[in-house]
């Protein structure tokens, strides 16, 4: 009678919680990538170097004959291969796992916010989490994507402080950083290259971007305190050890503080002045973390150990970003990601120019899939779609946008965007846990955005 009790109560549950362990849906996604090969036929574009950088040849698509096929074993050699070829994303996730670790047991952290709430009053929380997710959104505007992942963690204690879950944590951390650089007017990875394929002034037309991302990360906050807030409320608390009023830093917690944030100065300073990217970014963390050790007086021995506790904690999200790189693995191996975006630009050159940028910003989500870096997408894309764009009477700029938000946007729930699933396992929120927090708001922002492109057309943007 106990287990048909237990039985009765598992079928009763929600759907979301009798979904897949993440590692399941992705290697559903990868079996479904590799049957897809059967489908699909190997192809290529001609490329050509121009200023160092290797661009797409407009036209010059053409089928590969004789291509070698893909066999069952593939899809398991695949994934020793994306977690090799995913290695910068694992090693930052285990450096900054342990960086937060020591960084969380010397408690400077915790006093810091447990202070500044007091401050604010937690009845004011969703005021915090607005503000938060505004200035986690400029992070994403100004600095880039994967260059933000150490903030998640400090998002989610800001979230636990105020009573809520980590899930709101991530959704204000990992949500803000998404739309910012998603929508930045000022994205040199994707807009930069972008506009110099299509011959355009850089950074041209920041105007309607701009109007686009403060929407956006309005409907964000919005959403998160309204909807985000209410999914785990029985598993929010306040995150912290003692009552508000009791917390108070001392001199050891300000110089700890004060050695992460000029820790995160150097970063920033390093992105921007020498093209840091992930593995300058993680050595920097790891020498972040002994620095902080060493300040709190930890020994050697002691900075591993809780090195090592914390990479622990996030192993399981950390590999999962290597299961989800086997995905690319199988496309690159089955030549198939130019025969999927020849066949999906031609989608758009027969549309009437009042949706066609609407279309275009779909095709882009899609191909996004299968090229997940923005840059790289824009080399490939941008030399077919600009003379699509001119030949349908669309405008360059607007085309532009139309990539912005097709590329951008799904990289929040796309499992071949190392950098999210890294920040969801810094954020210690699961992938299919995050999956069904974030797809009704990107249902939102998707049709502001749609909205936006159709605008735009009409004025001649």
């Amino acid at each position: 009678m106990e287990m048909t009790k237990e039985n009765t109560q598992a079928n009763h549950q929600p759907w979301y919680r009798t979904m897949p362990d993440p590692m399941v849906l992705i290697f559903g996604i990868l079996v479904a990538t590799f049957l897809l090969t059967y489908l699909v036929p190997a192809g290529t574009f001609e490329r050509i170097i121009i200023d160092g950088r290797t661009t797409v040849v407009p036209g010059s698509f053409h089928v590969i004959e004789n291509a070698p096929s893909l066999h069952v074993f593939d899809i398991f050699v695949a994934i020793p291969q994306g977690l090799i070829s995913a290695a910068p994303y694992l090693f930052i996730v285990f450096i900054a796992g342990g960086l937060f670790h020591i960084l969380q047991r010397s408690g400077a952290l915790e006093n810091a916010i447990g202070v500044a709430v007091n401050k604010v009053g937690v009845k004011n929380r969703n005021l915090i989490i607005t503000v938060g997710t505004f200035i986690y959104g400029f992070f994403g505007v100004a600095v880039g994507f994967e260059n933000n992942i150490a903030l998640v963690p400090v998002a989610v204690l800001i979230a636990s402080a105020v009573g809520y879950s980590r899930l709101v944590g991530t959704a204000m951390a990992v949500g803000g950083i998404g739309i910012g650089f998603a929508l930045s007017p000022i994205n040199p990875y994707t807009i930069g290259v972008a506009q110099g394929i299509a011959e355009l002034p850089i950074f041209s037309g920041a105007g309607l971007r701009t109007i686009l991302v403060l929407s956006s990360l309005a409907l964000l906050s919005y959403y998160i305190c309204t909807r985000v807030a209410k999914m785990d409320e029985e598993s929010a608390d306040t995150g912290l050890s003692k009552d508000l009023s009791e917390y108070s830093m001392t001199g050891r917690n300000k110089l700890t503080l004060a050695a992460f944030l000029i820790g995160l100065g150097v970063m920033l300073y390093g992105v921007f002045a020498n093209g840091w990217y992930i593995n300058e970014i993680a050595g920097l963390f790891l020498l972040m973390a002994i620095s902080i050790g060493a300040i709190n007086g930890l020994g050697a021995n002691g900075i591993v150990k809780q090195m090592m506790e914390g990479a622990s904690g996030v192993t399981s999200g950390a590999l999962v970003i290597g299961v989800a790189a086997s995905i690319q693995v199988i496309l690159n191996d089955a030549q198939i990601i130019d025969t999927i975006v020849h066949s999906l630009s031609s989608l758009i050159q027969d549309m009437p120019i009042a949706i066609s940028a609407i279309v275009a910003s779909v095709v882009q989500g899609v191909i996004n899939l299968f090229i997940p870096g923005g840059s790289g997408q824009a080399m490939v894309t941008m030399p077919i779609l600009v003379p699509v764009a001119d030949l349908t009477g669309m405008s360059r700029q607007l085309m532009i946008t139309a990539f912005q938000v097709g590329d951008g946007l799904t990289n929040l729930i796309v499992p071949t965007s190392g950098g999210t699933l890294a920040m969801l396992a810094l954020g210690g929120v699961s992938y299919e846990r995050w999956l069904k927090a974030i797809l009704p708001f990107m249902l939102f922002v998707y049709a502001l955005c749609w909205v936006a492109l159709f605008i735009g057309q009409l004025i001649g943007y």
